[in-house]
């Protein structure tokens, strides 16, 4: 094997050594070994060192300590600490599948991209709630078509969770500009923006775990609804139609108890569209995961995404 490594591996991290040793166990198991792996622990106070040291001489690993900055510019000091010709970023909660370099390479060998990325699922071994929010957050029911996981929504944005770009994008953007919320999609943007050439590698999935809770799981959708449009402020027209949807959704839910004192009509129609709505979801969700039990788990995560989303875009819009 060459001394220097293709890919790169970079992952930041913060308070997290389970997810990490847990991420590295499966990147152990690559068929496909001409990488690194270069972690960043972003001012943690439970740290993964013990964890880097544990798979130290299973994997060519690099191990940094940074004050807490946020995910951009951790992936950031990340890049400029690879060896590689290509960073794959990863989040820590997720599980490398056994193929994903070697789906990459065949691709990159067929298509020649700068910069790609991939879909996220859910694992058998995920708890049922987190296989529901997976499925809530890429299904085209809840405006989870619009992540990258299909090929005919738009032009394709690689998410930070899953992505990779060559040195030669890195370069030339400087990496991430936001410290977090949507870093991604604006780095994503200036990448189209640039000519480099984007693609997205449906082979070259990975399974994400996402949060563990409901609570979890509205911080992060809500700060996702904020980082839309801090995205359009700095890249004009990049909130589209579709991203209104949760704040128009939440805001009907809001408004459909007043319509009982207008009319009883109005109030059962509005009644049956939402239960109609989460129906579908139930109903598409269990044809997704073939489990009832994470089935009716996405009719609370949909309904946590879509408000939280709703409500943090509508905040951020206001300021």
């Amino acid at each position: 094997m060459s001394s220097t490594p293709k890919y790169s591996v970079v992952v930041p991290v913060y308070n997290r050594p389970q997810e990490v040793e847990e991420l590295l166990a499966s990147l152990a198991r690559q068929t496909y070994t001409h990488f690194e792996v270069v972690l960043i622990e972003d001012g943690s106070t439970l740290t993964s060192e013990t964890v880097f040291e544990k798979y130290s001489s299973q994997l060519r690993l690099q191990y940094f300590f940074k004050p807490n900055s946020g995910p951009g510019p951790s992936r950031n000091f990340g890049f400029a600490k690879a060896r590689g010709e290509y960073m794959v970023i990863f989040d820590s909660d997720c599980i490398i599948p056994d193929h994903y370099f070697e789906a990459v390479e065949k691709a990159l060998a067929e298509f020649a991209f700068d910069a790609w990325g991939g879909p996220d699922r859910g694992h058998q071994n995920f708890t049922p709630l987190q296989q529901a929010m997976g499925y809530t957050m890429s299904s085209i029911l809840t405006t989870g078509g619009i992540r990258g996981g299909k090929k005919h929504v738009g032009w394709f944005q690689p998410r930070s969770f899953n992505m990779g770009i060559s040195r030669q994008v890195y370069e030339a953007t400087g990496g991430f500009r936001f410290d977090r919320y949507a870093e991604d999609i604006e780095f994503s943007i200036r990448m189209k923006d640039a000519g480099f050439k984007v693609g997205l590698i449906p082979e070259a999935y990975v399974f994400h775990k996402r949060r563990t809770s409901l609570s979890q799981f509205y911080k992060q959708v809500f700060n996702f609804g904020r980082g839309r449009i801090m995205v359009g402020r700095l890249h004009k027209g990049m909130v589209k139609l579709t991203h209104w949807f949760p704040t128009v959704f939440t805001s009907g839910m809001l408004c459909t108890p007043l319509l009982w004192i207008i009319s009883d009509h109005l109030f059962m129609t509005a009644v049956l569209i939402y239960a109609s709505y989460f129906t579908a979801i139930a109903m598409d969700a269990f044809r997704v995961t073939r489990s009832l039990s994470v089935a009716l788990l996405s009719i609370p995560s949909a309904f946590i995404q879509m408000v939280g989303y709703g409500l943090g875009f509508l905040k951020e819009k206001l300021k």
